[in-house]
């Protein structure tokens, strides 16, 4: 069995070849795969799937890798992004990173190479994670509400808003982290609860927050990520 805390990438390319070739090369190396053939199909399953890094081919049809990256980041989408590519020149590489991808490799490749730049990647975003975390302010304010942080109370105009013991503890993570995204497994905390129990509870709390909750201002989803809290 899959060990779910096994980091799952996504492989895009339109080569059939190097999409097969990349998918087993990278099995047998410990991860879990999955492999789409154009940013089209990448975006069906990122609904779905929370990934841990793309490996993804610059010259697709449709919708390059470039164009790809940049719109996974304009959505605040910022899942670690490897670029592959058979244009080595420097204006090219330059163009991929202010795109917003973590890396670049060009092509022709050694697999180990591949290998090395993902592990480095992830390795590089467990060490940020693993960072001490900010201190959360002790009060954060959001339109006409309040949350103070310790005492976990919600307030709009000075009134105080019921909130259950899972809603503070959903607010204090997404106040912590200081307008960052926090994914779905952040907020299970390692409990033995799903991400769409978590998707319902943040759905509850909207309501308590939100004027129209299918349209939120403030507790905001990141497709693909998680969810992010915009503060003032």
């Amino acid at each position: 069995m899959v060990d779910e805390n096994t980091p799952h990438l996504l492989i895009v390319d339109d080569d059939t070849r190097i999409r097969s070739l990349l998918q087993k090369y990278l099995t047998d190396n410990g991860y879990r795969t999955s492999a789409a053939k154009d940013a089209l199909e990448a975006q069906s399953y990122m609904e779905n799937i929370l990934f841990d890094l793309i490996i993804l081919d610059v010259m697709m049809p449709n919708m390059t890798g470039i164009e790809f990256a940049e719109k996974l980041r304009k959505t605040q989408n910022m899942v670690p992004i490897l670029l592959l590519t058979a244009r080595a020149e420097i204006e090219h590489r330059i163009e991929g990173l202010s795109a917003g991808a973590d890396d670049y490799l060009s092509k022709p490749f050694d697999p180990q190479e591949l290998l090395l730049r993902v592990q480095n990647i992830l390795r590089r975003i467990a060490s940020d994670a693993a960072a001490p975390a900010q201190t959360p302010p002790e009060e954060a304010r959001f339109g006409t509400f309040s949350f103070r942080y310790e005492r976990g109370e919600l307030t709009q105009n000075g009134e105080r808003i019921a909130l259950t013991t899972r809603e503070i503890d959903l607010l204090r993570r997404l106040v912590a982290a200081h307008g960052r995204i926090v994914s779905r497994m952040e907020l299970t905390d390692g409990e033995k609860i799903s991400e769409r129990t978590i998707d319902v509870q943040i759905n509850r709390l909207r309501r308590k927050i939100e004027a129209d909750p299918r349209d939120p201002l403030f507790l905001q989803t990141v497709r693909g990520t998680g969810y992010v809290l915009h503060v003032d």
